[in-house]
């Protein structure tokens, strides 16, 4: 059990710093750490993803750097993606569904390494501001993305959301992260009620563990963020994806049964 509570510190810390990654790790957490079955790891993960969210966002809210019509548009798009996204993952093996999530930990992690800032992006006017209806084509076709992904892997889709918004719509940092936890608890929640019917037994015990040690430390690393190099933290966690992606790999090759 103490397994679920340095997991959860662990993505909450995730979270907190970066807005995104974090729930990269949740799945693998709850399937080798706490050796919970796939079909049930993955609404467990959405849930505490979605706590983790909300705690990331409170103090940055205060800060108004959420950019709402952005991330309303995206969760809008990505709500009916995440139903699609869940009911092709339960029609596919769940070896198979971990070797793609393996795959899509390390796009994220390679993204993560290579990400820079973009100030010329779909939403920028020319005086340096947001015009969020300048990149409404851009955001509803990258949060259908991500509601996919949040659908199919239990992931909260913030390690696409955090590069679309910087690279693809031009927001500032702070305002991608911020608004990308906006994004990431709405899909969270889609995505758990999309599994919702056909979830297997949650394990309430690890999940109340599993949430509680990410919300609080999701709520420090949002106030410490302010005082670290992002591109610093973004790079270590990144290396930290990758080592995961390669366990994840190898474990569904060699160990198939472990599955559940």
């Amino acid at each position: 059990m103490y397994l679920a509570v340095v997991f959860g510190a662990v993505i909450g810390l995730a979270l907190g710093l970066l807005g995104a990654g974090g729930s990269i790790l949740a799945v693998p957490a709850l399937v080798y750490g706490a050796g919970q079955p796939l079909q049930t790891a993955i609404p467990t993960a959405l849930a505490v993803v979605a706590l983790s969210s909300l705690g990331g966002l409170a103090p940055r809210q205060r800060r108004e750097a959420v950019r709402w019509p952005v991330a309303l548009v995206f969760g809008a798009a990505g709500t009916p993606a995440a139903f699609a996204g869940a009911a092709l993952g339960r029609s596919l093996p769940q070896r198979w569904l971990l070797l793609a999530f393996a795959g899509l930990m390390v796009v994220v992690a390679v993204r993560m390494l290579r990400e820079v800032e973009n100030h010329t992006g779909a939403c920028r006017t020319r005086e340096g501001g947001v015009d969020w209806r300048s990149c409404l084509p851009k955001s509803v076709i990258a949060g259908a993305l991500v509601g996919v992904l949040t659908g199919l892997f239990g992931v909260g889709g913030g390690f696409v959301v955090v590069p679309a918004l910087t690279l693809l719509l031009g927001l500032g940092a702070q305002q991608a992260v911020a608004t990308s936890l906006v994004v990431v608890l709405i899909n969270s929640v889609a995505g758990l009620v999309a599994h919702a019917g056909a979830a297997g037994s949650i394990d309430y015990p690890v999940l109340l563990l599993f949430a509680g040690a990410s919300l609080v430390v999701s709520v420090a690393a949002a106030r410490l963020s302010m005082k670290l190099n992002p591109s610093t933290v973004r790079r270590w966690f990144a290396f930290v994806v990758l080592a995961v992606a390669v366990f994840v790999a190898v474990a569904a090759l060699l160990n198939p049964s472990a599955l559940g």
